[in-house]
């Protein structure tokens, strides 16, 4: 395993961290907890330090069960959890400091823990991010030792990059891949004057990335890859990374003659991904053990070459680019 700082929080991280949005079963799947406390404890035994979950994943079942790793191990583990998508409607409106500490509190007591190393906004209405005194209440939260960093999780660059303005805030997490490299354009630039830690979010883009998908995979009808290509739920960015699905196998098939004898493209699209050094970390989900052993596989491969790495940005320019950039 290899290590990089968060940016201003000074944690040394692993660079293949574990998020755990599907984590305890695949999505549409009930939540299993010995499922959940196995993939955790596997993810620390093979050096990953560095967990992210939210009080909305599994309606805190998540939490929970990060909670029972960090009581259950020796080593230091760094929690990054999020708050404001319990708030519905989710408007800009219902984003009130009073509602936010409630949250903060709720995710301590379902990890039991006295500090959150990382609370993180879950992806606001981007009006929030112009609102000061949503940032100020963070500093009283970390003033009463509640917090230790405050982080931003956006849906679009702008939004990351109004984040920044704000002293406090030290992280930000957004969704880059091969599919969506628009925030290597200016956000990495500006995080890095900043010293703002980046957190890469859906890697894989849902998946996609893998190179296991073609056009008759189903999904179950509660998975959001098969209810929420064009945003029904929740911005549709989350889902394949915005990218059109049929597109995007298209795309695929042109990775699969870059790389002819390899079957799993995800450890590929990891090392893509930890080519830029204004990444801190990527937080590939899994729905089982065999999913963070596939993530961490990236240690047994070759480095990227330049040639390989021009000729996948090169894919993602003709597929694409004018399909998703302009968007996020």
């Amino acid at each position: 395993m290899n290590y990089r700082k968060l940016g201003k929080t000074n944690f040394e991280i692993a660079e293949i961290a574990l998020g755990t949005w599907q984590v305890g079963g695949k999505w549409g799947s009930p939540f299993d907890d010995k499922n959940a406390d196995q993939i955790l404890n596997a993810a620390i035994d093979r050096g990953i330090n560095f967990i992210d979950t939210a009080d909305v994943y599994e309606n805190g079942l998540s939490e929970s069960a990060v909670g029972r790793l960090v009581k259950s191990r020796s080593e230091k583990i760094y929690v990054a959890t999020k708050c404001g998508r319990h708030i519905s409607p989710h408007t800009a409106d219902g984003y009130q400091p009073k509602v936010l500490q409630k949250f903060v509190e709720d995710s301590l007591k379902r990890m039991q823990l006295e500090t959150i190393d990382l609370i993180q906004l879950h992806c606001p209405p981007t009006e929030v991010y112009f609102r000061s005194e949503i940032f100020e209440l963070f500093d009283r939260l970390k003033e009463q030792g509640k917090i230790l960093n405050l982080g931003v999780s956006v849906e679009k660059v702008s939004e990351g990059l109004q984040a920044m303005q704000y002293d406090n805030v030290t992280t930000v997490q957004l969704i880059y891949n091969l599919f969506r490299q628009k925030p290597a354009e200016l956000l990495f630039e500006e995080a890095k004057k900043k010293n703002i830690g980046i957190i890469a979010r859906v890697p894989l883009a849902s998946g996609l990335l893998t190179g296991l998908f073609d056009a008759n995979t189903t999904f179950d009808p509660q998975d959001h890859r098969n209810f929420n290509r064009e945003g029904a739920a929740f911005d549709k960015g989350e889902t394949f990374a915005g990218v059109n699905y049929e597109l995007g196998l298209q795309a695929v098939s042109a990775l699969k003659e870059l790389f002819p004898d390899t079957t799993n493209l995800a450890p590929i699209a990891l090392q893509w991904i930890l080519a830029s050094d204004a990444v801190s970390c990527i937080i590939p989900g899994a729905s089982h053990i065999r999913h963070v052993e596939s993530n961490l596989s990236i240690y047994d491969l070759p480095p990227l070459t330049k040639e390989q790495i021009v000729a996948m940005n090169a894919i993602y320019q003709r597929y694409i680019e004018s399909e998703v950039a302009h968007l996020w």
